[in-house]
């Protein structure tokens, strides 16, 4: 995974760290040359400094091929115009935008970029967001402790009852989307080829939900 860090803080820095360890490719962007001095000696990623919104800048930094990219700078202003750009002019797949100000966070969900709040989250709260990039976040709920997330089922699973991918209190469907029309779910609903569905999902059981559908949604 390709990720673009925007802002070399605390939170960048240890973000950048976790996932250069894991061997993802991390490029961190930052206006304040000393922040460089807040990633280690034999950080393997990449940093550039200037605004992370230039996208001159972006586009050196690979933002191209970039599987995510995540706005941590202390400002809000500057965390939504860098995700922005990356999300409407670049299409990241996955944007993550912190946000100080909690009142603005769900204008931004309707934009469709995923955000966090400054205080309760951390940064094992953003590095699982990109871990289970491969499920689609619609919308999260207090402080991400919940999150709706929609996915087109396998289809190795159809002929199953959808009641059969619920864990008590971890894992809910939703919704069930099927030839273009929407209906909520019941208990006998038999799952059928290229249903989509809407789960609610706490975040501490995405790595259950994604066995459920682990065999064609990859790593």
């Amino acid at each position: 995974m390709k990720v673009i860090i925007m802002g070399c803080g605390r939170v960048g820095a240890e973000l950048a760290q976790d996932l250069s360890g894991e061997h993802h490719e991390v490029c961190v962007i930052d206006y304040a040359d000393n922040a460089r001095e807040r990633l280690p000696a034999n950080f393997p990623g990449r940093f550039l400094l200037g605004n992370g919104y230039n996208r001159r800048l972006l586009e050196e930094a690979g933002i191209t091929r970039a599987d995510a990219f995540v706005a941590v700078t202390s400002g809000d202003n500057t965390n939504i115009v860098g995700a922005r750009i990356a999300k409407e002019d670049y299409h990241v797949p996955l944007v993550v935008a912190r946000i100080y100000d909690p009142r603005r966070a769900e204008i931004y969900r309707d934009l469709g970029m995923t955000t966090v709040a400054s205080v309760r989250w951390t940064v094992s709260r953003i590095h699982q967001l990109l871990s289970h990039r491969n499920l689609t976040t619609e919308m999260s709920f207090g402080n991400g402790e919940t999150l709706l997330v929609r996915q087109q089922l396998p289809a190795w699973l159809a002929g199953r009852p959808l009641e059969t991918l619920e864990v008590d209190g971890e894992i809910r469907v939703i919704d069930v989307t099927r030839g273009g029309r929407s209906s909520l779910a019941g208990r006998d609903t038999v799952i059928q080829p290229d249903d989509e569905i809407t789960f609610a999902v706490a975040a501490t059981a995405l790595d259950r939900l994604r066995d459920f559908l682990g065999k064609e949604l990859g790593t």
